[in-house]
């Protein structure tokens, strides 16, 4: 069964950097196509941050992160093991939030599979990790 476990949040001031760890196990190497970052504060809707499909590497970004925040994966087929990090710099009080790591199927887009980007579209979840900035 595919787990998801978090760390590396935490506090950080303004401007400063963190990154996060998600690493998933208990999959069959081969089956796991889209990891992802999303990230919810109380009473707001659960948004993406960031998505990387693992067959290609390529990556999905929201707009307020890019240039900032960077996905990016460790793959080790031989215990089918894939962890996945997001690395944030030039933090902003804005980026407050419980961060999610999540995992998901691949979407076909008419020409190509790629991973769509929203919390529907990933069904397994990690418990979250905190990441608060400070002024």
């Amino acid at each position: 069964q595919l787990r998801l476990v978090e760390s590396g949040g935490g506090s950080v001031q303004a401007g400063g950097s963190l990154r996060l760890s998600c690493t998933a196990s208990g999959y069959t190497y081969g089956s796991l196509y889209c990891m992802g970052w999303f990230r919810q504060n109380p009473g707001r809707e659960r948004e993406g941050v960031a998505i990387i499909y693992t067959a290609n590497t390529s990556t999905i970004y929201a707009d307020s992160v890019k240039g900032r925040f960077t996905i990016s994966q460790d793959a080790v087929k031989d215990n089918a093991k894939n962890t996945a990090y997001l690395q944030m710099s030039s933090l902003q009080p804005e980026d407050t939030a419980m961060y999610y790591c999540a995992a998901g199927r691949r979407k076909w887009f008419g020409d190509h599979w790629s991973c769509a980007s929203g919390p529907a579209d990933f069904g397994t979840w990690g418990q979250g990790t905190q990441v608060t900035v400070s002024s």
